[in-house]
């Protein structure tokens, strides 16, 4: 195998499996997953743009299966099914107790290389391209073994300290995404709370007085990759509305999935099946169209904003009336809509509209900031990436270029 042109002599292109002392395939959990217990890592946890542990459900082990299938510090993981076949995720703290699926493939990094470096490697062309030439066209829920995933080819310096330097570059980039995070987290949790400190002069208002509801589309355009924003109902993160977990349409199709409506600034977004409970509000700046099983709400009230709208709904007393009001289907759950503008929904008193109305929107553009300073990073990031794995960019090149956007 020969190394990719215009790399310098140090680096040469291995296989994966070269870089690894083990690759396994994870636990088949038979038991259902339960509030505690051993940490269950699943596909759906690493194809999401950030891992928060949090979030991941528990199942029930012997302490034979926690040892044979826990997940550490500095351990990559790789979908092996479906239609995120090759998605991996390098995992930097882990719990101490926590194992993977059956669906994934564990790699322990070998001391001679650094395992952020191959996370990154994991994330560039090369090893893309690999995966989707053996997947060919395949169906949609594709699979790949663990022995063809490790097959993949990676071009890597043989210094280590060159491979960490690179992955200091790109995970500085990461670091102050994950504390933009962290303030986005607190900022939400502080808004929260300051709404559920009001509800002790909360009073009852229908909400078709405070608000109009539009229905988004009922299907799926053709998705692209760039273009105005398709909506998921995975973007919608307890108040945050995540761009990253949502794909592009074209903008010939745009008018016809925002026939029924275009979300602007200061909706509040919520899914009526699937993940019910769930909002966000819409960010500034963002043309873009709602997604199958999503709706929103616009106020038309001169005392109620967006940020004060999605708080009421995200309220534990509004969660209840949403658990009181769904409908069981035998496949899916979801809210009836048309019953909706009827419902009542607690807000603050008059008096106390107007003043929080403000302050849950100073916080809210806070959390817009610090999303939008992430999407440049993250751009910058992913810009980046190719260029150092390929040897076009040196890295001291990089270090500036990053020092100077952090």
């Amino acid at each position: 195998m020969s190394s990719w042109g215009g790399l310098m002599a140090s680096w040469k292109t291995i296989r994966l499996r070269d870089v690894c002392d083990s690759v396994d395939y994870g636990l088949t959990a038979s038991a259902t997953l339960q509030e505690t217990g051993t940490r269950f890592l699943r596909i759906t946890d690493i194809v999401s743009q950030s891992l928060s542990w949090n979030d991941v459900p528990f199942v029930s082990v012997t302490r034979d299966q926690e040892e044979k299938y826990r997940v550490a510090s500095g351990d990559i993981v790789i979908a092996r099914t479906g239609a995120t076949t090759g998605v991996s995720r390098w995992l930097g703290s882990v719990p101490d107790s926590a194992v993977f699926a059956s669906y994934l493939v564990r790699l322990k990094i070998s001391s001679k290389h650094d395992s952020r470096f191959i996370g990154y490697a994991l994330k560039g062309d090369q090893y893309w391209d690999y995966v989707r030439g053996v997947l060919g066209d395949k169906s949609a829920q594709p699979n790949a073994s663990a022995t063809t995933l490790v097959a993949a080819p990676l071009c890597v310096p043989d210094d280590i300290a060159e491979q960490q330097r690179i992955a200091d570059v790109l995970g500085s980039l990461d670091d102050k995404i994950a504390i933009n995070e962290r303030i986005r987290d607190t900022t939400l949790s502080l808004a929260h709370s300051c709404y559920e400190s009001t509800t002790a002069s909360a009073s009852s208002e229908r909400i078709g007085d405070l608000a109009t509801l539009f229905d988004g589309p009922h299907a799926t355009p053709k998705k692209t990759n760039s273009g105005p924003w398709f909506l998921s109902i995975s973007s919608l993160k307890n108040g945050y509305m995540d761009l990253a977990e949502s794909a592009h349409l074209s903008e010939e199709d745009f008018p016809r999935w925002t026939r029924r409506v275009q979300p602007q600034a200061g909706d509040v977004l919520f899914s009526y099946e699937t993940r019910l409970g769930d909002a966000a509000l819409m960010p500034p700046g963002i043309r873009g169209s709602l997604g199958r099983r999503m709706a929103l709400l616009r106020c038309n009230s001169s005392s109620v904003n967006g940020a004060l709208l999605l708080h009421a709904y995200l309220s534990s007393a509004f969660q209840e009336e949403i658990k009181r009001r769904t409908i069981h289907g035998a496949t899916v759950d979801r809210l009836p809509l048309k019953e909706m503008p009827n419902w009542v929904i607690q807000l603050p008193s008059e008096g106390d509209r107007n003043r929080l109305s403000a302050q849950l929107g100073m916080m809210h553009d806070r959390v817009i900031q610090t999303g939008k300073e992430s999407r440049a990073l993250a751009t910058l990031r992913d810009t980046l990436l190719p260029q150092l794995m390929s040897g076009k960019l040196r890295v001291r090149d990089a270090e500036k270029i990053v020092e100077d956007a952090v």
